[in-house]
């Protein structure tokens, strides 16, 4: 589903390992997504961990949607 091109804001959370990747797509398709990157690995997290990530994330997501 194409949000963006219907005008929908969205972000993605991705890890840090798959930035080289994103940019070498972002540049090949010359969209630039709105990404926010977490420490990677991610799988293998406790709850604990996960809620502060997601804390730590979710102020610059929401900015970048607003945006």
């Amino acid at each position: 589903m194409n949000l963006d091109g219907r005008g929908i804001p969205g972000v993605s959370v991705v890890t840090t390992e798959f930035k080289d990747a994103i940019s070498a797509q972002s540049l090949a398709l010359g969209f630039e997504p709105a990404i926010v990157y977490v420490p990677h690995p991610i799988q293998n997290r406790t709850a604990e961990e996960l809620r502060q990530i997601a804390d730590d994330i979710i102020a610059p997501a929401l900015a970048m949607m607003s945006s």
